[in-house]
């Protein structure tokens, strides 16, 4: 996987910086993620290592991917990774550019699991709270796990705030048996 990644960050970066110099960086999200998930097909992934299929099939296969926004700078890019033998990337592609993109906006994905559905004024103030110690725009994906009992469960990159029942008792039981 360290080779999928090491591939894709110049790609990421050329696509991001492309995207940002024609204020692009929503459609450029939109096409990336479609075209990961088009590659994942096994069908599609046959193709890219179809010796028949040219590098202009290629691109027309993935052309409308990238919708009106980006549709001259979108095809050149598929037709650069297409060149270069790189379509299987795409997925470490589009990851890598969101959090360029995220980094850029000065935006961090959160995910809060609780253990009830959240209303929405319990969203925007732990959104609040969240947007002032992080010191970033969080963006919020909500899920509940019954399995919690109560409290939730923050995860913001690599940090994780355990704030469930669960967690607690866990804690308490180590604290206990120690």
């Amino acid at each position: 996987m360290a080779e999928a990644a090491t591939i894709g960050r110049p790609y990421a970066k050329a696509a991001f910086m492309s995207a940002r110099d024609t204020k692009t960086l929503a459609a450029w999200s939109e096409a990336l993620r479609s075209a990961a998930a088009f590659i994942a097909h096994p069908r599609i992934r046959d193709l890219l290592t179809n010796p028949k299929l040219t590098v202009d099939d290629l691109v027309a296969l993935f052309a409308g991917l990238g919708g009106n926004a980006v549709d001259a700078h979108w095809q050149n890019f598929v037709r650069l990774l297409a060149r270069n033998k790189r379509l299987e990337v795409l997925p470490e592609i589009a990851a890598q550019y969101e959090m360029l993109r995220a980094q850029y906006e000065n935006e961090l994905d959160v995910q809060v699991t609780s253990a009830v559905a959240m209303n929405p004024a319990h969203q925007a103030k732990l959104a609040a709270a969240l947007k002032k110690r992080l010191k970033r725009d969080v963006r919020m994906t909500l899920g509940v796990d019954p399995t919690l009992l109560g409290g939730a469960v923050i995860r913001a990159g690599d940090m994780v705030i355990d704030g469930s029942i669960n967690g607690r008792l866990q804690r308490l039981a180590s604290e206990l048996s120690s």
